[in-house]
C-alpha cells in the first residue's frame, strides 16, 4: 500500500509501540493518523506529541474501550459492573446472536465506520486486557455463592463478563465487520505470545502455580487470536491481515532518576524501625511502621505497559536466556513495512510457527548502553537500583534483593560458598537493623523483610500477604514474595554459591575458546551481582532458560 495520502486508525495508539508505530509512519506522509485509547488525558498527550513531525498530517484521537458498546465505552470497569443496566447491556451484546443492532452499538464499529480507515494497526494487548479479568477467581465465588444458594443475576452477569472466548470471538466478529463495510485495505495486529517467547518455564509468574492460570489464559487467548486472524486473513471482502507477535520484552520510553512512579502515582517511602513479632504482624490492627512523607526515589527505566523497572530487574529480565527485549521502534519498522507490501518475515498469519519477532541483535547492543546509563545515575545520586517490584511475581524482587543483601556482605561467590548459615543470618540481620535507606526501601515496595528469631520488618502495603494471621504459613509467602535472611534461607544461598564454584571449577579443567564456551556464566571469584545471581537460580534451578529466539 502507498501510504501517502492515506488514514491509518492506531488502536491502542498512546502505547510504547502505537506510539512508535504512528512516528514511524509519519515519514510516509499519510492523509491523516487517528489515535484511539482508553482515556482521553494520555490520548491526547501522545496526539501532542507528534505535533513537531507530523507535517501536512491530521492527527486526531478519541477514546474509549473498543471491547464494549459506545454508550458505556467511557465507563471504568468498576462502574460498568456496579450498573445493572450497563452490565446487561454488555451482556446481551456479548452472547446474543449478532446482528447489525450489535454492530451498530459497538464502539470499534463506530469508530471505523466514523473514520472509514484505509489501514488499521492494532496494538492494544487484547489477550491481557481479556485474560486478566480473571475467570478463575470469578469461578470460585460463583460456586461458593452457589453452595449457600445465593447466586444472583448481578454475580452471575459479573461471571459472565471474565469469559475470554466470547469476548474474543465478538471482538473479532465485529473487527471483519466493521472493516469490511469501511472498506479497509489492511489490517496488522500487534499481538503477544503470552510468556515473553518463552514456555512452561517461565519463571515470572503470578501465583504458586509455575505458570500461572491466568498467565496461561493470557497465551491461550494469544494463540487463539492469531488463529481468527488467521480465518480473518481468508475471508473475502476482509482487509489483508498481518499479525506481527514480539516473543520478548518491549523496552523502552525513557530513562531517569527521581520519585518511581506505581500506578500514576509516586511510590511511597516506609520504615519498620523495629521488627514486629510474626504472630501479630499481619494483624488487621498491625502498626509499627511509618509513612516517611517522601516517594522511593532511583534510576528507572520506562518499558511502557509493565511499568517501570528498577536496573537489576531490567538486567535480570533483559538478560540473555531470559525475556531479554525487543525495542518499539523495530516493531513499528516490521509493522511499516508489511504495511508498504514489503515482507518483513514477521507475519503470523503467513507463517505462524516461525515469524515472530524475538529478541534482537540491535535490543542486545543497546541494552549495555541502558544499563551504563542507570549504573551511571546510581552512581551520581548514590542510590542503588534493585527492584520496585512492578514486574509482577514478587519472587524475583524478592530473590534480587537477598542477593543484593549478600552481596553487602560477602566480595564473592567463595566467600558466600565458604559461609556458616547461621552467622550469615545474624550479620543480614545487623545490617537490616542498621541501614535504614536498605529496610527503607525493600518494606516500601511491599516486601516483608524476615530476619532469625522469626521476626520481620514491614510497611503498609504487603504484596504476598499471609491467610493466617499468626504466620503459621510464613514458609509459603516467604517463598513468594518476602526477602527471608534467616539460617534456612542463608543455606540455601550458600548451596547455590557452592554449585557455582563446582560448575567453575569444573569449567576450568576444561578450558577453551571457542564460541560454545559459556561465556556469560559466573565464576567463583565474581563479585556478588544481584541480577547474573538470580539469572543463575532461574536457569539451573528453574530450568527457566529461554531456548529459542
Amino acid at each position: 500500500m502507498d501510504l501517502d495520502d492515506k488514514d491509518v486508525l492506531i488502536l491502542g495508539g498512546s502505547g510504547l509501540v502505537g506510539s512508535a508505530i504512528a512516528r514511524r509512519l509519519l515519514s510516509f506522509s499519510p492523509s491523516k493518523i487517528v489515535l484511539v485509547s482508553l482515556y482521553e488525558d494520555e490520548v491526547r498527550r501522545a496526539a501532542e506529541s507528534l505535533d513537531s513531525e507530523r507535517g501536512e498530517t491530521a492527527v486526531e484521537y478519541d477514546w474509549g474501550n473498543v471491547f464494549l458498546p459506545a454508550d458505556v465505552a467511557r465507563l471504568s470497569r468498576e462502574e460498568l459492573l456496579a450498573d445493572a443496566e450497563a452490565r446487561r447491556l454488555v451482556v446481551g451484546d456479548l452472547l446474543d446472536d449478532l446482528s447489525p443492532e450489535i454492530l451498530g452499538r459497538s464502539f470499534l464499529y463506530r469508530l471505523i465506520q466514523q473514520y472509514r480507515p484505509h489501514a488499521v494497526v492494532d496494538c492494544i494487548n487484547t489477550a491481557t486486557a481479556f485474560a486478566y479479568q480473571d475467570v478463575f477467581t470469578s469461578a470460585r465465588d460463583l460456586l461458593a455463592l452457589s453452595h449457600e444458594g445465593v447466586v444472583t443475576r448481578e454475580v452471575t452477569e459479573r461471571h459472565v463478563l471474565t469469559l475470554t472466548m466470547p469476548q474474543l470471538i465478538r471482538h473479532m466478529q465485529i473487527m471483519v465487520e466493521a472493516t469490511r463495510a469501511a472498506g479497509t485495505q489492511a489490517y496488522v495486529k500487534i499481538g503477544t505470545s503470552g510468556t515473553g517467547g518463552m514456555g512452561f518455564n517461565i519463571p515470572y509468574t503470578h501465583s504458586e502455580e509455575r505458570p500461572s492460570r491466568t498467565l496461561l489464559t493470557k497465551a491461550a487467548v494469544g494463540g487463539a487470536h492469531s488463529l481468527l486472524l488467521f480465518l480473518m486473513a481468508r475471508t473475502p471482502g476482509a482487509p489483508a491481515v498481518i499479525e506481527i507477535k514480539p516473543t520478548a520484552a518491549i523496552a523502552w520510553r525513557e530513562i531517569a532518576f527521581g520519585p518511581v512512579p506505581r500506578g500514576g502515582q509516586p511510590l511511597p517511602r516506609f520504615d519498620c524501625p523495629d521488627p514486629l513479632p510474626l504472630d501479630s504482624a499481619f494483624e488487621a490492627e498491625a502498626s509499627g511502621w511509618t509513612d516517611l512523607e517522601r516517594p522511593v526515589e532511583a534510576a528507572y527505566i520506562d518499558v511502557g505497559e509493565n511499568g517501570v523497572f528498577a536496573k537489576e530487574e531490567f538486567e535480570t529480565v533483559t538478560a540473555h536466556g531470559q525475556m531479554e527485549f525487543i525495542t518499539p521502534e523495530e516493531v513499528a519498522e516490521y509493522t511499516v513495512m508489511e504495511l508498504v507490501g514489503r515482507s518483513s518475515g514477521r507475519d503470523v498469519v503467513a507463517a505462524l510457527d516461525s515469524a515472530t519477532a524475538g529478541p534482537t541483535y540491535s535490543a542486545g547492543v543497546i541494552r549495555a548502553a541502558a544499563l551504563s546509563r542507570l549504573e551511571a545515575l546510581e552512581a551520581e545520586h548514590g542510590v542503588r537500583s534493585v527492584a520496585f517490584e512492578m514486574l509482577g511475581p514478587p519472587r524475583v524482587s524478592k530473590m534480587l534483593y537477598e542477593a543484593f543483601v549478600w552481596s553487602r556482605l560477602r566480595p564473592t561467590v567463595r566467600a558466600l560458598a565458604e559461609s556458616d548459615a547461621a552467622e550469615l543470618a545474624g550479620e543480614s540481620a545487623a545490617l537490616v537493623a542498621g541501614d535504614e535507606d536498605l529496610r527503607s526501601l525493600i518494606i516500601s515496595v511491599g516486601l516483608p523483610i524476615l530476619v532469625q528469631g522469626e521476626k520481620v520488618y514491614r510497611a503498609s502495603e504487603v504484596i504476598v500477604m499471609p491467610e493466617a494471621p499468626d504466620g503459621a504459613d510464613v514458609e509459603r509467602v516467604a517463598s513468594r514474595g518476602w526477602v527471608d535472611l534467616r539460617p534456612s534461607s542463608c543455606e540455601k544461598w550458600i548451596r547455590r554459591a557452592r554449585t557455582i564454584v563446582e560448575q567453575a571449577e569444573a569449567r576450568s579443567r576444561n578450558p577453551g575458546s571457542g564460541s560454545g564456551l559459556d561465556w556469560a556464566a559466573l565464576e567463583a571469584d565474581d563479585a556478588i551481582a544481584p541480577a547474573r545471581f538470580v539469572k543463575w537460580v532461574f536457569r539451573f534451578e528453574d530450568d527457566g532458560e529461554r531456548i529459542k529466539r
